[in-house]
């Protein structure tokens, strides 16, 4: 049991690598190819919000690689310095993407209102739960052991919750670039290739999680 183990732990670390990898490859390569309207991702994210009736919402630079995101509170779209000013088509599919998630919150996309919903106990518990976990192995405290994997498991719900906000945002994304003619025919296929990559980060972050709870759950069994 504990070589499988063993092997649960190195296949939950190795997946997430794998996919952060692949994102930054496919990134890396179309960050270096310009699209042809010489577009900003500040241009492309004002062009999809201005034509979705969210006008008023702020375009907001921020520091960091791939810190793009949707800030569901603020209201506002983020984008890293390289895809605010980058005018690739890199920069046009994440710029898209996030405003995907945007008009999800203005029109009250089912699966984003329950992640919204759910965030702020998800947020706290799994931020206790390794701890608990430490401390039940540790003291051998098998019910504060149980209570650390069931808040795992409510991690886990809440990434798979995720992966339908985020393959819907990357959907919307690519009819949003065609539909306003922000790419070509040509540079929709590079642009589907980012944002299929970046949801596969989601995909395998899933799995890690599903990996790593059915090893604490192993261990329970043994310990009990």
């Amino acid at each position: 049991m504990e070589y499988s183990n063993a092997i649960l732990f190195l296949l939950a670390l190795i997946i997430p690598v794998i996919a952060s990898i692949n994102i930054n490859l496919s990134y890396s390569k179309y960050k270096k190819i310009k699209n042809s309207k010489s577009l900003s991702g500040f241009d492309v994210a004002r062009k999809i919000l201005d034509e979705n009736g969210l006008n008023s919402m702020y375009i907001v630079e921020v520091k960091g690689n791939l810190t793009d995101h949707y800030d569901p509170k603020q209201k506002v779209v983020r984008l890293s310095s390289d895809i605010f000013h980058g005018d690739s088509i890199a920069a046009a599919a994440v710029a898209a993407h996030e405003c995907g998630h945007a008009i999800q919150d203005k029109e009250g996309y089912t699966w984003m209102r329950i992640r919204s919903a759910i965030y702020p106990i998800v947020n706290f518990g799994t931020s206790m739960a390794y701890i608990l976990l430490v401390i039940s192995i540790f003291l051998q405290l098998m019910d504060l052991l149980l209570l650390g994997i069931a808040i795992i498991l409510l991690g886990l719900i809440f990434q798979i919750i995720t992966l339908p906000v985020e393959f819907n945002a990357s959907s919307r994304a690519l009819t949003l670039l065609k539909k306003y003619k922000l790419v070509t025919d040509e540079e929709h296929d590079g642009t589907k290739k980012v944002l299929t990559a970046a949801a596969m980060t989601y995909v395998a972050s899933v799995l890690s999680a599903l990996l790593d709870l059915i090893r604490l759950l192993n261990v329970y069994n043994d310990r009990r």
